[in-house]
């Protein structure tokens, strides 16, 4: 007996060509010599249309007969339970109806119920794919994902626009959020802390989308950066001291560019013994030591109220008695927050803005504190930008791909009315090959004027780190 699937597919040809059922029993007219110009078309341009519907409607049928007989009161906690039950339900179900699915098609069956039913459906294989860093869903019949920097079409499609509406909100429902009409926009992260941010229609004119930033699972590390060539060894051991020196830092970038991943890293030179509070929009950092409290950002309900800013969080979290404030990304008015609680005894604050270089950071950072709503002159401003920040690291994704930082960069001052900048190492480029750029991150010969403060932390770093005594 052959396949179902297979059954269903070849709709492409009627089942008696020629002889009808009533005449000539097994004689058949000869079949037509092929025609050359006409041999390598497909006989039914539709058939492949047509199987993946009936595959569809298939999946539909058992999935919603297994939904009218899978037991709710199973424990969701118990995967491995439910599963088992599933599949004993599936291979009853597909007993009564007959139906017969050779091996193959019977596990792609299976795994995409179970990951319907347990998962996130038709994304979860790209989920689970280690090799995925970014998944993005525009509309149910395109899915495409990123592998070292490269985005590419996967062959993954959802049902309709209510499959992927379905997914939707099993991402969003656990976290008490929603989105709908009234509120089609909405950020949101997946249990392992992978950022989503979710677009429906209207807004989104070709269906829902859905866009996944993937955490690693074992979150990367510095030895993890040095391999992959985004800093070299000589660049960490000058970030870590930074860090437990307690300098103030900004990382900035473009989207994509590394961020927060770059941040997770300097994170993770802070003393075990301190108090550390974060402050996100969705909880993303990964955070290993001990004392850790996480604060996030909460959208308003239905009727409009119970909105909880970053800029909220920030001003609370300083009557929380932190040693290290951390803020994901500053986005508006909270800038002001954040450059007072590093002017006033908050030292070693980390944090991330968009910018596409170090002195662009600084206009950001102006245009965000003008965004708090206090009539304040940019020379104040200025001068609080200028006091609070020690050290800027410029992260940008290359054309090849890659994730680099490009400029690590000294807040020396002011001058005049300007701040005044030093870069203290910077990428240089070297070459093109085999689609990849080469180059490093290079020195620039100059010590830092902060390197005291480095010094006094009981931290010695070479002169060789900063290109002094030492051919460039």
């Amino acid at each position: 007996m052959g396949s179902l699937l297979k059954k269903l597919g070849n709709t492409g040809q009627p089942p008696n060509q020629g002889g009808g059922a009533s005449g000539g029993g097994d004689e058949r007219p000869p079949a037509p010599k092929p025609n050359p110009a006409t041999a390598n078309r497909p006989q039914n341009p539709n058939a492949a249309n047509k199987n993946t519907n009936n595959y569809m409607d298939l999946k539909s049928r058992v999935q919603q007969k297994l939904l009218m007989e899978f037991d709710q009161k199973l424990d969701a906690s118990k995967k491995d339970e439910i599963r088992r039950h599933i599949e004993e339900l599936f291979n009853s179900i597909l007993a009564e109806e007959s139906m017969v699915l050779s091996r193959n098609e019977r596990q792609r069956l299976f795994e995409a119920i179970v990951d319907d039913i347990l998962g996130f459906g038709p994304i979860e294989p790209l989920l689970d794919d280690e090799t995925v860093s970014e998944i993005m869903v525009n509309g149910p019949r395109m899915v495409f994902a990123e592998r070292k920097g490269q985005l590419s079409r996967t062959n993954i499609t959802f049902d309709s626009d209510e499959h992927v509406l379905r997914i939707i909100d099993r991402i969003v429902s656990p976290l008490g959020r929603r989105v709908d009409e009234s509120s089609p926009l909405v950020d949101a992260r997946l249990p392992d802390g992978s950022r989503v941010n979710v677009v429906i229609r209207p807004i989104a004119l070709c269906g829902p989308t859905i866009t996944i930033r993937k955490f690693s699972k074992s979150p990367l590390t510095v030895n993890d950066l040095i391999r992959f060539g985004s800093m070299t060894q000589e660049i960490a051991e000058f970030l870590r001291a930074c860090v437990i020196a307690r300098l103030n830092m900004v990382v900035a970038g473009g989207t994509g560019s590394g961020k927060t991943t770059l941040l997770n890293v300097l994170s993770g030179f802070i003393p075990n013994d301190e108090r550390i509070i974060t402050v996100e929009n969705a909880a993303e950092l990964q955070l290993q030591q001990e004392h850790v409290v996480g604060l996030e950002s909460r959208p308003a309900n239905i009727e409009g109220k119970g909105a909880i800013s970053i800029q909220d969080l920030v001003v609370n979290c300083l009557r929380m008695r932190p040693e290290r404030i951390i803020v994901g990304e500053c986005r508006g008015g909270e800038a002001l927050d954040m450059l007072q609680a590093m002017n006033t005894g908050h030292d070693g604050s980390l944090t991330t803005l968009h910018a596409n270089s170090p002195r662009d950071s600084i206009s950001r950072l102006e245009v965000m504190c003008l965004m708090a709503g206090m009539d304040l002159p940019v020379r104040a401003i200025r001068e609080q930008i200028a006091s609070a920040i020690d050290v800027m690291c410029q992260q940008q994704r290359l054309r090849d791909g890659s994730r680099r930082i490009l400029f690590i960069t000294e807040v020396q001052g002011m001058e005049g009315e300007m701040i005044t900048l030093s870069d203290i190492f910077e990428f240089e480029q070297t070459g093109y090959e085999h689609g990849k750029i080469i180059g490093r991150i290079r020195p620039t010969g100059i010590r830092p004027k902060f390197y005291e403060r480095i010094e006094d932390a009981g931290i010695h770093l070479p002169p060789s780190i900063f290109g002094i005594g030492s051919r460039r």
